[in-house]
């Protein structure tokens, strides 16, 4: 008879919580271990959560694409208000290590060698999926299709607000996502310069200069919509 399958076995949790191996030597003390041990959780969980992430903003741009579903629209804003509320877990990990004692971290930091946070391929499949300040990515092509399919241009969906429905919808979603990932990337970026100060980044990357220039604000051509129609509002006003 096959045995139940338990929590431990569904979540490979013995697997899962063997994954944190250490640099620091034995010989250094437990407060130091100990200090990288929560930092490597948190990245690890930083990891777990940009997978979801990513997955759910495929999803979303999927729904949005043709062939189209009757609830395809509304499977799209599902996905894109849970990477909202994704994200902010993304803003508490960072929040939770500025709880990383400086003495601390600057005696594992060598230990770290050539790794760095700026290798992460999901960090940059999801630049690939939101886009920049100047380029924009797939889900926003995603979204202008699924405008056209319903006959109207961005532009209009912004000029008609709560008139255009489900769309409007999505276009503030968009707008929840882009701020979520700017706030949770400037916390990032406010850590680092306070741990490190102008110091070069693991992995050869110039610092805090380099978390800089990859800070962007997604949809650009959305907020210039949302934009004009702020100042057409104030012009009739």
């Amino acid at each position: 008879m096959t045995a139940a399958l338990t929590y431990a076995d569904y979540l490979n949790v013995d697997a899962l919580l063997g994954l944190q191996e250490t640099r620091t030597p034995d010989s250094a003390s437990r407060s130091v271990i100990q200090a990288e041990h929560f930092f490597i959780v948190t990245h690890q969980a930083c990891e777990l959560w940009l997978k979801q992430v990513t997955i759910d903003l495929d999803a979303a741009a999927e729904a949005m694409v043709p062939p189209y579903g009757p609830e395809d629209d509304e499977l799209a804003l599902e996905f894109l208000d849970r990477t909202v509320e994704l994200l902010r877990v993304l803003h508490g990990q960072v929040v939770a290590l500025e709880k990383l004692p400086l003495r601390h971290f600057a005696e594992f930091r060598p230990y770290l060698d050539g790794a760095s946070g700026a290798q992460s391929a999901q960090f940059r499949l999801l630049a690939r999926l939101l886009g920049g300040d100047r380029q924009e990515g797939r889900l926003y092509g995603a979204f202008e299709r699924l405008a056209e399919h319903r006959g109207v241009t961005v532009a209009e969906v912004c000029a008609q607000g709560p008139g255009a429905g489900v769309l409007n919808r999505i276009a503030d979603s968009l707008l929840d996502v882009a701020n979520g990932y700017w706030r949770w990337k400037m916390t990032h970026l406010a850590l680092v310069s306070k741990m490190v100060g102008n110091r070069g980044g693991t992995g050869g990357s110039s610092g805090v200069d380099h978390l800089a220039s990859r800070v962007t604000m997604p949809f650009p051509e959305l907020r210039r919509l949302r934009a004009q129609v702020h100042e057409k509002l104030l012009s009739e006003g």
